[in-house]
């Protein structure tokens, strides 16, 4: 069985080990403490706190367990070491949709580190698939649920 390594930016791959780290250090021990304290009520059958913090950690173990297996797989790549004339994972975009004439501006993203509210797009998405390979001044064409979008590529740029 292959692993298939996730593309990712040592941004995206710092902000995992973070969450990883927290939930180890800090969630683990809480939720271990609130077990304890209450299994000391007595009877666990219908001890509403006992099964809520087992529950909690649950939740926490597959969250951990999740992040592993992400950090494992990722292929760290230092956007900052990029250049070139051509949008790339990690590129930077500043477009202009070409119905509107709104300025958006797009980060290219490993999955596991997207946020459209944020201005990330995930590698996979349309809109970062149809930027792939294309120049200053190209017009990508997107599909998209609300239809077809144009936009024309404006500005790249390789930071990290």
């Amino acid at each position: 069985m292959s692993v298939d390594k996730v593309p990712m930016t040592i941004e995206g791959h710092a902000e995992l080990e973070k969450e990883l780290q927290h939930r180890k250090s800090v969630e683990r021990p809480r939720i271990i403490q609130a077990i304890a304290e209450a299994r000391a009520h007595g009877d666990l059958s219908e001890n509403a706190e006992y099964h809520a913090a087992k529950e909690a950690q649950g939740l926490n173990e597959a969250r951990v367990s999740d992040l592993e297996d992400k950090l494992s797989r990722a292929d760290v790549i230092d956007v900052s070491k990029l250049s070139g004339d051509r949008i790339v994972f990690g590129t930077t975009v500043e477009l202009i949709d070409e119905d509107t004439e709104e300025e958006v501006t797009y980060r290219i993203v490993g999955e596991y580190e997207a946020d459209v509210k944020a201005g990330k797009v995930s590698i996979t998405s349309p809109i970062a698939r149809s930027l792939i390979g294309k120049s200053v001044g190209d017009v990508a064409e997107v599909k998209t649920p609300g239809g077809h979008k144009s936009y024309e590529i404006m500005k790249l740029i390789f930071k990290g």
